[in-house]
């Protein structure tokens, strides 16, 4: 081991705090983390030279793939003229034009204001505080309820957590944050009570965190129509699922669905920087013009950075330039036949796909779960490695989730090593 890669491993395992790990098998002095320092494309390399295929977009946000000329140049030019600059009193060119490309996506008089902020979860927090302020101000103040799906995910903040439906990350916290009611369906959606509904939230398409489990066709269209005979307002949580995950640039255009609130993370400045925006439509827009007392008062210092606004209008022009979603479909295609070839291995039990987002889940040959302490994702997942594939499971589903850049040759690299980790 390289002296450089000694030193950042002993700072990082005395000083560091990673999310979502136990951190006593992370500083055990038996585990060794990779420590990446450059990428290219759909490859990263770690402190040691060893190349690897970025299996899951370094956790579902590069789209273009790293080192992206376009997306460098526009960062390096914004840089030349300010880094930051607050968006609290004052406006900037890069927030401006992206939030009218933004709602250009979106049929005229619909989607129509954008509001920014950091990352997912706090897309998601400003869309609940929107949907509940709205109610106080157009004579619906007892509208308070939030619905929400069962198994979801949508951020670690407490209202985003609130409606997160996985006992592990959220239960001991539930008593601390909004009260939320659960579904499983749309059908049972129909024994709900709306008349005290502010508003429903869903991933569209796709549960991510739920071992990515797609919603079954016609879903997101069957749920608007129910907002629409409740007067229920939808949420849509696309910070996985947008930007051509699921083969259109978001997912409820899979549908013809318009929702009252869009939440935008992860992908929208390709990966690059934080920066997530919620849309939404001039009719909330409306409900806080007033006095001062109708204000949305909510904001982070480094709303609409310029920084991630740059790479964020750099990313859609890729999109244009490269014809990325015209050539997607191919790549989905071709993904979906090489992970047919995945349903013969002895420790597959099911896989899942949608678009160029899939979940292959691992059981025992005869259909029974793996026990937990055998941890059977992760062992595999630290296969994987040995064969140049990053990853991570969610429980005992391993994710694939490549850069939309990805080339047939190398799509066949990434499932021939989880083939070969299996």
């Amino acid at each position: 081991m390289r002296d450089d890669t000694r030193r950042w491993i002993e700072a990082d395992k005395r000083h560091g705090w990673h999310p979502f790990t136990p951190q006593d098998a992370w500083t055990d002095a038996g585990h060794q983390p990779l420590v990446l320092v450059r990428g290219e494309g759909v490859w990263l390399w770690d402190s040691e030279g060893r190349r690897y295929f970025d299996g899951n977009s370094s956790i579902w946000t590069n789209v273009h793939g790293h080192n992206h000329p376009t997306i460098n140049a526009a960062v390096r030019r914004q840089l030349g003229q300010v880094a930051h600059t607050s968006y609290l009193g004052f406006a900037n060119p890069r927030a401006s034009e992206l939030a009218e490309q933004l709602v250009a996506f979106f049929p005229e008089g619909t989607l129509e204001r954008v509001f920014f902020s950091d990352d997912g979860s706090t897309a998601v927090e400003v869309a609940l505080k929107m949907a509940l302020q709205f109610r106080m101000q157009t004579g619906e103040p007892g509208r308070t309820g939030l619905v929400a799906f069962d198994k979801g995910y949508h951020g670690d903040t407490m209202g985003a957590a609130s409606l997160g439906g996985v006992s592990r990350f959220f239960e001991r916290f539930r008593r601390f944050g909004m009260p939320v009611h659960f579904v499983d369906s749309v059908d049972e959606l129909e024994e709900v009570d709306a008349s005290g509904v502010a508003a429903v939230v869903i991933e569209p398409l796709v549960q991510g965190v739920n071992e990515m489990r797609p919603w079954p066709g016609g879903m997101l269209r069957r749920l608007r129509e129910w907002c629409d005979r409740t007067g229920v307002q939808l949420v849509l949580d696309e910070v996985m699922t947008g930007f051509g995950r699921t083969g259109t640039m978001f997912a409820c255009q899979r549908e013809g669905v318009v929702p009252d609130f869009l939440c935008l993370a992860k992908g929208l400045s390709g990966g690059y920087l934080p920066l997530a925006a919620t849309l939404t439509t001039g009719a909330v827009y409306d409900a806080f013009l007033g006095d001062d007392e109708r204000a949305f008062y909510y904001g982070h210092s480094f709303t609409a950075n310029p920084l991630g606004c740059a790479s964020a209008l750099a990313s859609l022009r890729v999109f244009e330039e490269e014809r990325t979603l015209e050539r997607l479909g191919e790549r989905i295609a071709e993904m979906g036949v090489l992970l047919e070839g995945l349903r013969r291995e002895a420790l597959v039990h099911e896989v899942r796909q949608c678009g160029f987002v899939a979940g292959i889940e691992l059981r025992r040959p005869d259909g029974a779960p793996f026990p937990p302490q055998e941890r059977m994702g992760e062992a595999v997942c630290r296969a994987a490695r040995e064969h140049g594939l990053l990853t991570r499971p969610i429980r005992d589903t391993i994710v694939l989730m490549p850069p939309l850049c990805t080339t047939r040759d190398e799509l066949e690299f990434a499932v021939g090593a989880l083939r070969k980790a299996l």
